[in-house]
């Protein structure tokens, strides 16, 4: 890694293809800038090791409309915006007027809060983060226990715990699409893959209660012991 680069930008959980970080990467003294948004609020995070995290409410905090953004002192300073930078994005400036700039988004920022108050009853992320492995866990097993029926695109070590992408029988386009019908009937819904990569997608976002997810465990079961050929 180039120790001259301005920063290390990472995605710690990319949605499409289901690969998550497992761990924070070390990039030494580079200031380290991460997405977080698909992941954020689903298990601890390395927040120091950070110059910059950043995450979009819309998977797991609240509503869509708002960015969360934690920063390091040196980050939020403005010694390295560009003359160009628009006010609305000056990080100086929001932190100067404690993110009170502009106008809020009062209701968004009024369920984040609430959603907010909830975790800490729940137990904090260390609840979602069990939440999150015991969901993932129970889809990947049905996958990882069906003898090749179903299979799992990703190499174990960077599955995500929030998107868990699969594929029938090699990716059977007829049997795909029997699944997916036949899941609709589960009251199981938005199962399809990514248009850019096919197959089938399960998002297990905080907002999944597990009883959907044992739902789909056992649909998974039933439909790998109707169609085994």
């Amino acid at each position: 890694m180039d120790s001259q680069a301005a920063y290390v930008h990472y995605c710690a959980n990319e949605t499409v293809n289901g690969v998550e970080f497992q761990y924070t990467p070390d990039v030494g003294a580079v200031p380290l800038v991460a997405d977080m948004s698909s992941n954020f609020l689903s298990k601890p995070v390395e927040v120091s090791k950070h110059s910059c995290i950043y995450a979009g409410l819309q998977k797991n905090l609240g509503p869509a409309g708002t960015c969360v953004s934690i920063l390091s002192p040196e980050f939020a300073n403005g010694k390295n915006e560009m003359k160009i930078c628009p006010t609305y994005c000056s990080w100086k400036t929001c932190a100067d007027n404690g993110s009170m700039y502009n106008t809020p988004p009062c209701f968004t920022l009024y369920v984040m809060g609430e959603y907010l108050k909830f975790t800490k009853k729940m137990g904090g992320v260390t609840h979602w983060a069990e939440q999150s492995d015991k969901k993932s866990g129970m889809i990947y097993r049905a996958i990882d226990e069906s003898d090749g029926f179903y299979s799992a695109p990703v190499e174990k070590q960077s599955r995500s715990r929030m998107n868990v992408p699969f594929t029938i029988m090699g990716d059977d386009d007829a049997l795909t699409k029997k699944f997916l019908e036949g899941a609709k009937k589960m009251k199981l819904y938005t199962l399809a893959g990514h248009r850019s990569v096919g197959g089938c997608r399960a998002s297990l976002y905080n907002g999944m209660p597990f009883e959907g997810v044992e739902a789909l465990y056992d649909y998974m079961k039933s439909f790998m012991d109707e169609n085994r050929k």
